[in-house]
């Protein structure tokens, strides 16, 4: 008998480029019925608290309209919401917005070509996605895009923490606890390959740097739970 295809996130090398954003779609699709589970179970619900610091670093006034890219399932959506902010939904996959019980509109979309007009939005959120999209310096010059001037951006993702102890024991979760935790709940591979695909992620320092380049000031990195998580903030600049 032939051995099973592996699928592209199930691989001993990270995939990349056009394979990459196919991998991406599929295994979020095949992870989305029990994704919102398995996150507050692995995170101990700290997914909740990074969320609110996220949507609170936006700053804005009631009623602001704000793009949640990657949006999943609507977490980052029902949180816009409890802030008094106008969600609208994007995502790459079809299976995560199916999952969506947020209420906001949604739209199936690629985050580096949104079908969003130029400075029509008064900010964006993005989490735990950074390290999944094929073009960093092109998703951050569509955020500048579709960012009208003074607008805001806050995007949170995944990191390595600075203390060499707590490193050390998010290692050793992430790497072996969370792949388990996902084979009893929904998919090993798929939570073997997110731990991994946070080296991805260019250094703190390069990614200001691509934000500044793209047309943000104010732009701030901040570690959050020990460095667990990082969070960056930025505004858009005056000019277009």
């Amino acid at each position: 008998m032939s051995e099973p295809t592996r699928r592209a996130w199930d691989s001993d090398t990270l995939p990349t480029g056009e394979r990459k954003a196919a991998a991406v779609r599929q295994m979020f699709d095949t992870i989305a019925p029990r994704y919102d589970l398995v996150n507050r179970i692995m995170t101990f619900r700290l997914d909740v608290r990074w969320r609110r610091r996220t949507v609170a670093s936006l700053g804005l006034p009631e009623g602001s309209l704000v793009l949640d890219l990657a949006s999943g399932t609507g977490d980052f959506c029902r949180e816009l919401a409890r802030q008094d902010l106008r969600p609208l939904s994007f995502d790459f996959s079809y299976g995560m917005l199916a999952a969506d019980t947020s209420a906001a509109p949604r739209t199936q979309a690629d985050a580096l070509s949104l079908p969003v007009r130029t400075a029509s939005v008064d900010g964006v959120t993005c989490g735990f996605a950074l390290r999944n999209f094929v073009d960093l310096p092109s998703f951050f010059a569509e955020l500048a895009r579709v960012t009208r001037p003074h607008g805001r951006i806050s995007l949170l993702d995944v990191s390595v923490p600075r203390n060499p102890v707590v490193r050390f024991g998010n290692s050793i979760y992430f790497g072996r606890i969370v792949p388990r935790i996902g084979a009893l709940l929904s998919d090993r591979a798929a939570y073997s390959y997110l731990p991994r695909s946070v080296s991805y992620l260019p250094s703190s320092e390069e990614m200001c740097t691509m934000l500044r380049s793209a047309g943000f000031a104010d732009v701030t990195h901040r570690q959050l739970s020990g460095g667990l998580v990082q969070l960056l903030t930025a505004t858009r600049t005056s000019s277009c």
